[in-house]
């Protein structure tokens, strides 16, 4: 069994202390099994009647009765949990108030971890010559012969070598190549940082070096690298991976979207000549298996994923990179409530590595951070090879002659018509999924509402139904009004990216309409696959919601048409100007990304709007100083702490009843320098049937926020009727 990194080990029959991920909030007394164990070794043990996983956690306490501890069943053949990810846990853990349980499941989401090795057939080079060389035999031994005796599964070799798996089988017969069981969780082909990369810039060079000699120096550090969309960030970056493979270290790629990871996967095989480990929903459950597996051994040496790959048993961690690390999927929203880009900056605290935060627009809290130099910050400001930046120009929509029902104005129009005639790529960007947000009856004027949540349910006109984007729940179109039961009066009001879509495609009957919007794809793979096609320029027009603003490389795209940029300014949100300007500068930098320029064309209401000029003159460091000096007179975050309280229950009643018991007994935040503000109902006061009610705490930057907050809710008896939820720092207020 794999050994690495263990600690202390435990002689059969000892007491040790073993964590289970089940809702138990505390270490159990265990016996050490026949052979012993080791700290942090990943073991099966009873729990009740049941069989579950855990991990020895340290020393056991001592203090339940000797005769009724049981013995571990027994030590799974899996690396042993280094000491810094158990740190990690623990302190992830504290900081956003989750019990130690529950980050152990995101640490041990790995399945058939307690099964026995499987098998599989793998190929690599025998002996003696073919009985007659032909060119794909050839190209079969000479990559066997360049990999240096390593093996591969049939469809690797097959595909390495550009021939069929017959010409493989071919040779197995002859004997030239072997054919060979082994346990289906191998190690990834090696990566060569030796593999020369793009040719950099004089910015890019400057800024690829600096992270080299961050990585070289073996010690913590975070760096802002902040270039406009399409200034080589992914290849500067890929350049401070190269040192971290060079150094013997692994690194992990964060990326805020699955869709990404083809594209992205397709760059790294380009620069270091094998694919790295994935680790997202989008993987199969075997190959998580093997990527969970081979990253404890150091069999892996790059790691590309979701958030959730922060909590992998990293052997040897040197470099964290967050891809578009203003990016809100970043916040987990359900379960443990935290944030990938600031647990990203903890895990690397604690291994001695480098965190990458890479955003052509940061967000506030790392502008700051960057600003007050806790980080470094690196400027890329031109934009690679050919490519220039898109010229902004706002469309007043008050000066438009616009029918009702029409969302698309003539200027941008005529401006599409050129792009068709010229054979270039146009965007039209809503973000704002399905068909029409609002469905009403004319005759009474109910909204058709979702009968679990208090959100208004959305038209999907290509599914024929309404669905609630809060709970998933799905009802067909009305004929009747729900409300007072006429018939024929329902109506879909405002506009979504399919009812774009279906006048885009009246306004332009010749044009390849193509729409990227999450809800549209039944898999990550049909995604991918959409996004390939476009970017092969088989389609005219896109219309898409905030997917599009991802890291996507559209080369023949030149125009990008904002259908409501006034979508995300009004509203309550503390981030709402933030996130208008991130999403716009996002999509508007879509255009142009090869050598011919691009135009972006933002149609609004309120051209005179403090965000919509910085978006327009292009002023970003002005438009960060000027919400940091607002954010600082307010005492918000980044300058002041929030956390929100989130209770929930069957009964309107019984989440307003602990509301108030909270919101009078706030003792503990008053003693920290708090203020609890609440209770209210949430914005969208239910969901899935349950009542919301929120509470939020503000306090000072430097006020012991966990600890108040702990003492605060420790007398709160929770159950299944009635649970509360702790968001530290909460990025949105729904």
């Amino acid at each position: 069994m794999y050994r690495g990194g263990m600690g202390e080990h435990f002689h059969e029959g000892e007491l040790i202390g073993v964590l289970t991920p089940e809702p138990i909030d505390r270490v159990l007394d265990y016996r050490a099994p026949e052979g012993g164990c080791w700290l942090g070794a990943f073991v099966e043990v009873p729990l009740g009647p049941r069989k579950v996983l855990g991990v020895v956690w340290g020393p056991g306490r001592g203090d339940f009765e000797a005769s009724k501890i049981r013995a571990v069943s027994r030590v799974l053949d899996a690396a042993a949990m280094r000491e810094e990810l158990r740190v990690f846990l623990e302190k992830a853990g504290a900081y956003t108030l989750t019990p130690l349980s529950q980050m152990l499941r995101l640490a041990s989401r790995v399945p058939g971890l307690s099964d026995p090795p499987s098998m599989r057939k793998i190929y690599r080079l025998g002996q003696g010559e073919p009985d007659r060389m032909t060119d794909a035999r050839r190209r079969v031994i000479e990559t066997l012969v360049e990999y240096g005796g390593l093996g591969f599964t049939l469809k690797e070799l097959s595909d390495l070598a550009g021939v069929t798996s017959s010409v493989v089988k071919g040779l197995v017969a002859q004997g030239v190549v072997e054919e060979a069981d082994t346990p289906r969780d191998a190690p990834y082909l090696p990566l060569d940082p030796d593999r020369a990369g793009k040719a950099l810039t004089g910015d890019q060079a400057a800024a690829a070096e600096a992270l080299r000699a961050g990585i070289r120096s073996g010690r913590y550090g975070t760096t802002l690298l902040k270039g406009v969309t399409g200034s080589g960030k992914t290849e500067v970056y890929l350049e401070a991976v190269a040192e971290t493979l060079k150094q013997g270290r692994q690194a992990l790629v964060l990326l805020p979207e699955i869709a990404l990871t083809s594209e992205f996967l397709t760059r790294v095989e380009a620069r270091f000549g094998a694919k790295p480990a994935e680790w997202h929903s989008g993987v199969t459950m075997t190959e998580r298996r093997r990527a969970w597996k081979m990253i404890g051994q150091g069999e892996a040496q790059l790691v590309v994923g979701a958030r959730s790959a922060l909590f992998l048993p990293f052997r040897d961690l040197g470099l964290i990179v967050v891809d578009e690390e203003h990016d809100s999927s970043y916040k987990q929203e359900e379960g443990a409530l935290y944030n990938a880009r600031d647990m990203a900056v903890l895990r690397a605290s604690l291994n001695e590595a480098q965190v990458v935060l890479a955003s052509a627009t940061p967000s506030l809290e790392t502008w700051a951070n960057a600003a007050a130099g806790k980080y470094a910050r690196l400027d890329l400001t031109a934009r690679f090879g050919e490519a220039v930046l898109p010229a902004m120009r706002a469309i007043d929509m008050r000066f438009e002659d616009l029918p009702g029902q029409a969302w698309i104005s003539p200027a941008l129009q005529s401006e599409v018509a050129a792009r068709l005639r010229k054979g270039e790529q146009s965007l039209l960007f809503l973000n704002r999924r399905g068909f029409a947000p609002v469905t009403l009856c004319r005759a009474c004027g109910a909204q058709v509402g979702c009968d679990h949540c208090d959100a208004r349910m959305v038209e999907h006109r290509f599914q024929k139904r309404l669905v609630c984007h809060q709970c998933g729940e799905t009802k067909p179109l009305p004929e009747t009004c729900p409300a007072c039961g006429v018939e024929g009066k329902m109506a879909a009001v405002g506009p979504g990216v399919e009812r774009i879509a279906e006048e885009a495609a009246r306004v332009f009957p010749d044009a390849k309409l193509a729409i990227l919007s999450s809800d549209l794809f039944g898999s990550a793979r049909a995604l991918k696959a959409q996004i390939e096609e476009i970017a092969g320029g088989e389609t005219d027009i896109i219309i898409g919601t905030q997917l599009v603003a991802k890291g996507h490389n559209f080369p023949r795209l030149t125009l990008v048409g904002v259908i409501d940029a006034d979508l995300g300014l009004q509203g309550s949100d503390l981030r709402a100007a933030e996130r208008t300007f991130q999403l716009m500068r996002q999509v508007s930098g879509r255009a142009g990304r090869a050598d011919v320029p691009g135009v972006a064309l933002l149609q609004t209401f309120q051209p005179e709007h403090p965000v919509i000029r910085a978006i327009l003159s292009g002023d970003e460091e002005g438009f960060w100083r000027a919400e940091a000096a607002e954010r600082e007179a307010a005492g918000m975050p980044p300058y002041g702490r929030l956390a929100g309280i989130i209770i929930s229950a069957d009964e309107a009643a019984a989440a307003f009843d602990l509301g108030t018991r909270l919101a009078r007994n706030d003792g503990p935040i008053r003693d920290a320098g708090g203020i609890v503000y609440g209770p209210a109902p949430a914005p969208i006061a239910r969901v899935r049937g349950r009542h919301r009610v929120r509470l939020l705490v503000k306090a000072p930057k430097g006020a012991a926020l966990q600890g108040a907050i702990a003492r605060w809710i420790a007398p709160v008896k929770t159950s299944a009727k009635l649970r509360l939820s702790v968001d530290i720092d909460p990025q949105s207020f729904y």
